[in-house]
């Protein structure tokens, strides 16, 4: 099976062509080296796939003939993500984001400024 076909049967990510986008930008590493869409994938491979707030790590058990649910994912990857990546997303995920009250028109230069350093 393709590895775009596989992170997106196993549910890393939403859609193919979000899984496509995350391996040409380098998003994706393959036993720690970069890798292609087309690539097939083998049992015993490990995958490391940056999610939005999480660096995921999975060993390809088997292939799933086409998506699968939620429940049947640790029959076809285990997740080797460490502890630590875990706590991190679950603390990025309480940060408050920024947000402008209601009818207060688009942010100027220096309001995007801001924003700007916010988000660094």
């Amino acid at each position: 099976m393709r590895l775009d076909q596989w992170l997106w049967a196993v549910r890393v990510y939403r859609t193919r062509p979000l899984a496509v986008a995350a391996i040409k930008g380098g998003h994706v590493k393959l036993n720690g080296q970069p890798t292609k869409p087309a690539r097939d994938v083998h049992p015993g491979e490990v995958i490391t796939a940056q999610t939005e707030t999480l660096l995921r790590t999975l060993r390809v058990i088997a292939s799933p003939s086409s998506r699968v649910g939620a429940k049947l994912v640790p029959q076809y990857a285990e997740d080797l993500t460490p502890p630590q990546e875990l706590e991190r997303a679950k603390a990025r995920a309480l940060i408050p984001v920024p947000t402008r009250p209601k009818g207060m028109g688009r942010p100027t230069k220096r309001d995007r400024r801001i924003l700007d350093q916010l988000d660094s």
